[in-house]
């Protein structure tokens, strides 16, 4: 399920990995490696974002939008602000230290997750993960200055799932995210 406090906590969690302030093209990269890594481990992903295709790769798109403070929901741009201050040119920092036991939006597993992507690529600047993601990432399609959306069933076949279980689970992502909806218009 979709929640911009757990995407905020998400957000905190590399934050803090960084020492507090982060590059927000390296940010957008952690986050959409962090959902396709737990969707290839998992079967899910941790934001439930939508992905899209932008020309330095692929972006969870509410995410952007909250980065960049054109998020159409008050409710979330205060949760997202409760954990993460204005932005500061290609930069956000966290509004206050984090711990880990303080993100309880995120799961073992999303934090297990997350750790290992840091691991992986923490020591990545946000042009090397640009590079890494237009590499790595066979759904991403250039958008030539446009964006493009990127289907779950399109993560999942690049993952190397077989087509007919990629379609199975990219639909029970779908079902979550049409549960949000109807749950958040109530």
């Amino acid at each position: 399920m979709f929640t911009y406090t757990k995407v905020a906590q998400a957000a905190a969690f590399f934050a803090s990995k960084q020492g507090g302030t982060i590059n927000i093209l390296k940010l957008v990269k952690l986050l959409y490696l962090s959902d396709r890594e737990s969707m290839r481990l998992y079967d899910a992903p941790i934001t439930y974002d939508n992905f899209v295709s932008m020309d330095n790769g692929p972006v969870l798109s509410r995410t952007y939008d909250l980065i960049n403070g054109t998020s159409s929901d008050a409710e979330g741009a205060a949760q997202w602000t409760a954990w993460i201050g204005d932005r500061d040119q290609y930069n956000i920092k966290l509004k206050k230290t984090v711990e880990e036991q303080q993100l309880d939006q995120l799961s073992d597993a999303d934090i297990e997750v997350m750790n290992s992507v840091w691991n992986q690529f923490g020591h990545y600047d946000q042009w090397q993960l640009v590079e890494l993601t237009h590499n790595l990432c066979k759904e991403w399609k250039h958008p030539n200055n446009s964006s493009i959306p990127i289907s779950d069933v399109e993560v999942f076949l690049a993952l190397g799932k077989h087509e007919t279980i990629a379609r199975d689970l990219a639909e029970d992502i779908q079902n979550e995210k049409e549960l949000d909806r109807l749950f958040a218009s109530l």
